[in-house]
């Protein structure tokens, strides 16, 4: 792909992202054509000739097309949180479909603490949920660890609550509408997750330091290069107060994992 057309395609997905953005009504007449779009993005974020486009787009000088990059993160965030509603409005119905995008975010989960294994005596924290908690539902089911999921959208919370109650009424699930600071239990929890569309994820990474207990480890979901076109991207932190352990660079999937701990004094 030459770089006009490649930089014709990110106007063409800016475009359908607002259209069915501006459209979403709570009813399916949208969601298998909002379904094949994020699947189309996905792939495209994730082929390797549209990767070299942009490191050429790069050595040119991406400042002419920041304002496009950054409107296609806020927009195509924005698409998926409503594929998250869709697919907990229809599982109510009894469909339990899953899409391309949503099956490569659970292979992440898979990945997602490397050595910093999660047991059954774990208490993890998700920071931007969702409505249709999955990773919340993964981990719960699979170690048994009390999970406890946050996100500043009530319609979220409350789709996802119904959501866990059909899927895993029996986990240790905990959803909330909250801000990071305001959870009673902060100093339990053993790992974090942020994840990669939540804007401020490194401004509440630093409000956490002196919030969280010493062991405590923190997945960051990222995404740079040709990946920060769906999620923001990688951050440096205070040198003082977290150091990045691991950082697991996933070439299919859609975004990479930092890995953090706490420096101590």
């Amino acid at each position: 792909m030459k770089l006009a057309e490649f930089e014709k395609s990110l106007d063409d997905y800016l475009t359908r992202f607002e259209y069915f953005a501006d459209r979403f009504d709570y009813t399916p007449r949208h969601r298998s054509e909002l379904e094949r779009l994020i699947d189309q993005y996905s792939a495209f974020i994730t082929d390797e000739t549209n990767i070299t486009v942009w490191d050429e787009l790069e050595q040119q000088g991406i400042g002419r097309t920041s304002g496009l990059v950054d409107g296609l993160r806020k927009s195509s965030a924005r698409c998926v949180a409503i594929l998250e509603k869709y697919r907990a409005l229809n599982l109510q119905k009894g469909d339990t479909e899953i899409t391309d995008y949503f099956r490569n975010i659970e292979e992440c989960i898979e990945k997602e603490f490397g050595s910093f294994q999660i047991s059954s005596t774990s208490k993890v924290l998700l920071v931007g949920s969702g409505s249709f908690p999955m990773t919340a539902l993964l981990i719960a089911k699979r170690t048994g660890a009390a999970v406890v999921g946050i996100d500043i959208d009530a319609e979220a919370i409350e789709l996802g609550l119904k959501v866990v109650e059909t899927l895993g009424p029996e986990l240790k699930i905990r959803l909330e509408k909250t801000s990071v600071e305001f959870l009673d239990d902060l100093n339990e929890i053993t790992h974090i997750i942020f994840s990669s569309t939540v804007a401020e994820k490194y401004e509440l990474l630093e409000r956490l330091y002196p919030l969280t207990n010493e062991q405590v480890v923190v997945a960051m979901r990222y995404g740079n290069r040709l990946k920060s076109l769906f999620n923001y991207p990688l951050k440096e932190t205070d040198e003082l107060k977290w150091g990045l352990v691991d950082n697991v660079l996933r070439r299919d999937d859609i975004f990479d994992i930092a890995l953090y701990q706490k420096i101590l004094a």
